[in-house]
């Protein structure tokens, strides 16, 4: 005899499986979730009555170009609920809310300032999320959880930032603090793990079933998607590939150690590589004009307008770039790599010098099969993502 937690078990498995389905290829009909799912008619019929009931799904119009029986075909709700997504970076905010189907219905993006301390980052963040809570329940829409990305090693079955280098926060109960504020299920996530999932639902590797996402701002990020699913490692610290030594000997690291290729592959070694350049030759350059602080965005303006010291500096960028990107090639074998963060700001000037580095140190078996690719998402690919987490969730386990 089967029992009641199996059967809720297995009804939970078929549900997900309709959602997923839906999620991908909505507009369809009951018969053809019931083909694609390789469920039984009445199976398929008692599970979308209930998703229905649940407002995940809805009927929408009539086919009329499908051979068969006219009938109503199914998609995603988006009135099925609203997720909050945040982003804790060095020193900005960013919060959404997005609908069932991930359209983004609310932003705001802010400064922060790390220096402040970790109470003042914290309660800055959770004032934010107060607002997109608010704007979601005025949208008469049901809040479905939180999802927040962080550039931190994160215990995923605790909700714990257990090391924030840049951040300078350590064992810090985040989602426990959270959930506790706000009486919503919480997901804490890398940030680089977040990203990754934004592209493979909705973005530039949607459905690619094997995928890794690099991202660079303060530090240098990644999330790798195996086989259609997030890959974490043993307890969630896996991808952090920033801090892979490439020299021992090397710029010390805000992690403690020295040489990492976070150290190499962000905006810091482009800037101080120009400003080498200004200060050691004489070089025609745009940049010597610049009042203020270069940054990573004037050195790409300036490579746009074929400036020499900025397009070097950005190749010597492109060289590490694509040394750590045939590294991951020749360990997993992806499909698609995806750049993101200010790395898909440069990716006209990135793309080029990477494809050529692969070439040099890649396998040749493992390369011929990876796309590359900027980011759909741009600078809101992390905090699409953490939206994303929630989403993922009641797709995952609907029941």
């Amino acid at each position: 005899m089967v029992s009641t937690a199996d059967q809720n078990s297995v009804r939970k498995f078929n549900s997900a499986l309709v959602l997923d389905f839906l999620r991908r290829e909505a507009p369809r009909s009951r018969a053809e979730l019931a083909v694609a799912t390789g469920l039984n008619r009445s199976t398929v019929s008692s599970i979308v009555n209930d998703l229905v009931s649940d407002g995940l799904i809805q009927e929408t119009t009539f086919q009329s170009d499908r051979v068969g029986r006219p009938g109503l075909l199914l998609e995603l709700n988006p009135s099925g609920g609203f997720a909050v997504g945040l982003e804790i970076g060095v020193d900005f905010l960013s919060a959404i809310v997005t609908d069932f189907t991930a359209n983004v219905l609310w932003r705001r993006h802010e400064k922060s300032d790390a220096s402040q301390g970790q109470v003042t980052v914290i309660e800055h963040a959770f004032a934010l999320i107060e607002d997109a809570l608010a704007f979601g329940r005025a949208q008469n829409l049901r809040p479905l959880g939180i999802g927040i990305g962080i550039p931190a090693l994160v215990d995923l079955n605790r909700g714990y930032v257990m090391l924030a280098p840049n951040l300078h926060w350590e064992n810090t109960p985040l989602r426990l603090m959270c959930t506790q504020r706000f009486r919503l299920p919480v997901i804490v996530e890398n940030d680089g793990n977040a990203s990754a999932m934004a592209e493979y639902y909705f973005g530039a590797a949607r459905n690619v079933k094997n995928s890794i996402y690099l991202s660079a701002g303060v530090g240098l990020g990644a999330g790798i998607i195996l086989d259609g699913k997030l890959f974490r490692g043993t307890s969630g610290y896996a991808a952090e590939i920033g801090h892979m030594v490439a020299d021992p000997k090397g710029e010390l690291c805000a992690c403690g150690k020295r040489g990492c290729y976070e150290t190499l592959v962000n905006p810091r070694p482009v800037i101080r590589l120009v400003q080498e350049a200004l200060d050691t030759s004489d070089t025609p350059s745009l940049l010597r004009d610049v009042r203020g602080p270069i940054t990573f965005d004037l050195v790409v303006e300036a490579a746009r307008q074929n400036d020499a010291v900025a397009l070097d500096a950005l190749k010597s960028l492109g060289d590490n770039l694509g040394i750590v990107m045939a590294n991951l090639i020749n360990l997993f074998n992806p499909e698609m790599m995806i750049l993101g963060g200010v790395l898909g700001h440069a990716a006209e000037f990135l793309m080029p010098v990477v494809e050529e580095s692969i070439k040099t140190n890649a396998l040749s078996l493992s390369r011929r099969d990876v796309t590359l690719a900027a980011s759909k998402y741009g600078d809101e690919t992390c905090v699409m993502g953490a939206a994303t987490l929630i989403l993922d969730q009641i797709l995952r386990e609907p029941v």
